[in-house]
């Protein structure tokens, strides 16, 4: 029952108590156990229902409140550190519009307005207030700019570094706010944390960020744990999430465990510091002690700015949103913080907050519905996937419906059954997925979800072949859903590029009949394409002279585009390079195939299995005989691969190729063209507005050049 429909103390009593219950045991699970249960917007949700019941009656407050703490338990294994400031966390922001940052303004003005009348009260007046205003204080009063400072707000573990003689003697996590856990030898294994300060620092210094996990370092990680687990590893475990992630390795008791985990480091502030009057530094703003934290060696997000203004505050708001899934690090919001320290001072705390800060976050990635049913869809390689169907949600800016479960091991492994509350979640143009289930809100008679031992679309017998996870249909092109994916595949712009073959239009000449095999589409005339709905003459003839011109290609192209299991743009132009004609792949056994460069033993397997099959042959000799052709090429006369095992990541837009065009290049002399930077990356390719992987690549000490040292690596 929600607060505004209770009628008796009883009820409100007993919905207080239900609240404290799951908001305890919610951050039991996200702080002690880094086993999240609940989204962060559930949680937020619940936590501002029990402060608004606790404001109404404060007589039913409770010592146990989770409104009067910041965080969880101690985790058992680690010795206990009295913070000597407090880590308290911040206030919530609940508008995640620009009106956001006006909210906070207002908010300040009116506290300080409160405190400049009750000094301007009598001193005999119990409300009077003695000491004046500090100066910044008073300029706002006045209606003056204030100046702020903007940071992203970073999804990790906070972590409070103290430093004696410039010398790191501790790290603590934050803990409950007034205690934390010893967690020093795991800190010490993050390289971007300074052992000895640089420059002059002072005598006593705790400096406080966060923890976090990068998310190509999160996928690797992933990797790593998915291969021990093929392997047999029973302990072995992949991570929902990169904050999961760094809260587990930070906890890790034995720190050679830890120090395999790849972390990162941001700072943001300060906690006790040497005072002035004692040798220590005197700051006027904020944006000096990033500054101070920069010099003494520390890692401070360059994302960070200087504002005057809500709308400066909210610029910031929209524009961190409109890059948020570039980012190599996951963040929920930001954070704004008034960038005067004697204003600080003057604005103090309200119980577990400071007046002076306030995370304004972004729409919530993950959030609760309810699984309505599971379908199964069919792919154009006849994988099937099974798919949620949710009560509708809005999470990631988006209103919600579907989710992929993967695979029956994935449904199997989270259990997830229909009448299921479950969480999902959504990042960007990532397919939303089914996180986790709250299994103690499942109703009773739900059962375990199977696979269908036949296809929905076709009635084909369904398989799933030893040591796979996913389940196929066997019927091939005859299943109306794998030809209309294989027709969409092919036609795509890196496969045969048949501009205006789209997925209503296909999905017209299937259902028509127009098109059974791939090779009907070169046989369709005008008249035919013009009789379909939205077609008229023109765009008719204009398709017709796009499959005409389609049938220009090359021969990695039209490989790619048969969709043969396994074989990607690369692998298709491998094939090409190394074998030379359409001839001597087709005929090439499994051995010969495992001659070409990164083709293993089950792609060789594939590829060979697919040309065995006498109707994949016909159809490829339908397609030549439709008049598709490709400049001759052999083995002995293709590329020499001087660049072999090399891998180059390209960035930033280049002076006069497009991106598709310097990896044609580049593949044509063996080179390997990854998406993300990492330590294996031998070159970096850089052009105009590089973003982040420049930045990588120059914090590993990776070559970085340009398109002319490129065309000269080529050989051109």
């Amino acid at each position: 029952m929600l607060a505004g429909t209770m009628s008796t103390d009883p009820e409100i009593e007993q919905r207080m108590a239900a609240l404290r219950q799951q908001l305890n045991q919610a951050a039991y699970q996200y702080y002690t156990l880094d086993a999240p249960e609940l989204p962060d917007a559930e949680y937020d949700r619940l936590f501002r229902e029990l402060q608004r019941l606790e404001r109404s009656h404060p007589e039913l407050r409770t010592s146990d409140s989770p409104t009067a703490r910041v965080g969880g338990r101690l985790l058992e294994g680690f010795a206990t550190v009295q913070h000597r400031v407090p880590m308290l966390s911040i206030r919530t922001e609940t508008d995640t519009t620009a009106e956001g940052a006006e909210n906070f303004e207002r908010h300040i003005r009116n506290y300080l307005a409160g405190e400049q009348r009750r000094h301007e009260l009598e001193p005999t007046d119990p409300r009077y207030r003695a000491q004046p205003l500090c100066a910044d204080a008073v300029r706002a009063v006045a209606g003056l700019p204030i100046a702020y400072v903007a940071e992203p707000k970073f999804d990790g573990l906070a972590m409070n570094l103290r430093y004696e003689g410039g010398v790191l003697v501790q790290a603590a996590t934050r803990g409950n706010g007034a205690e934390g856990e010893d967690v020093t030898q795991n800190i010490r294994t993050i390289g971007q944390i300074p052992l000895r300060l640089r420059g002059s620092a002072p005598p006593v210094l705790e400096v406080r960020g966060e923890v976090y996990m990068r998310r190509d370092d999160f996928e690797a990680l992933n990797e790593t744990q998915r291969a021990r687990m093929a392997a047999g590893d029973k302990v072995a475990k992949t991570f929902v999430n990169p904050r999961n992630a760094a809260a587990g390795a930070v906890r890790q008791l034995d720190p050679a465990v830890a120090a395999q985990r790849p972390l990162s480091f941001f700072a943001y502030e300060l906690g006790e510091i040497t005072p002035p009057d004692q040798g220590g530094p005197d700051f006027a703003c904020h944006w000096d002690v990033l500054q101070a934290l920069k010099g003494w060696g520390f890692p401070v997000s360059d994302l960070s700015r200087r504002a005057q203004a809500p709308a400066d505050l909210a610029a910031f708001h929209t524009d961190l949103a409109a890059r948020r899934d570039r980012l190599p690090f996951d963040i929920d919001g930001v954070v704004y913080k008034v960038d005067s320290i004697p204003l600080r001072r003057e604005l103090g705390f309200v119980t577990r907050e400071p007046r002076w800060a306030v995370a304004h976050k972004y729409p919530p990635q993950e959030q609760l519905t309810v699984v309505q049913a599971i379908d199964v869809q069919v792919g154009r390689t006849g994988k099937l996937t099974p798919v949620a169907k949710l009560a509708p949600v809005f999470v990631g800016g988006a209103t919600i419906t579907n989710a992929t479960l993967h695979n029956e091991l994935e449904i199997q492994r989270k259990d997830v059954r229909v009448g299921d509350t479950v969480v999902v979640r959504r990042a960007g143009d990532v397919i939303p997925e089914v996180v986790s289930v709250l299994p103690e809100r499942r109703p009773q008679a739900t059962v375990p979800f199977q696979m269908p031992a036949r296809c929905p679309v076709c009635g084909s017998a369904v398989i799933r072949e030893e040591g796979e996870a996913d389940h196929r249909c066997t019927g091939g092109l005859f299943c109306s859903a794998q030809r209309k994916q294989a027709l969409l595949h092919f036609a795509s712009r890196r496969a045969m590029d048949i501009e205006g073959l789209g997925d209503k239009l296909v999905d017209q000449l299937i259902d028509g009949g127009l098109v059974r095999v791939l090779p009907d589409v070169y046989r369709l005339t005008v008249g035919d394409l013009a009789a379909l709905d939205r077609m008229a003459e023109k765009s008719a003839q204009n398709l017709i002279d796009a499959l005409q011109k389609s049938k220009q290609t090359t021969l990695p192209r039209f490989l790619f585009a048969l969709g043969i299991r396994h074989v990607g743009e690369r692998t298709a132009r491998d094939l090409a390079v190394q074998l030379g004609s359409l001839e001597q792949i087709m005929a090439a056994d499994a051995e010969r195939l495992l001659q070409v460069p990164d083709v293993g033993p089950v792609v060789a397997e594939s590829i060979h299995a697919f040309f065995q099959e006498p109707h994949n042959r016909d159809v490829v000799a339908q397609l030549v005989a439709s008049a598709i052709h490709w400049p001759a090429a052999s083995a002995s006369t293709a590329a020499p691969q001087t660049l072999a095992g090399k891998t180059f990541v390209l960035t930033g837009a280049l002076p006069t190729l497009s991106r598709d065009q310097a990896r044609a290049l580049l593949e044509a002399v063996g080179a390997k063209v990854s998406e993300s930077v990492s330590r294996k990356t031998d070159y970096v390719v850089a052009g105009s507005e590089a973003g982040s992987k420049l930045a990588r690549a120059q914090a590993l000490g990776i070559a970085v050049i340009d398109e002319q040292a490129m065309r000269q690596l080529i050989g051109q």
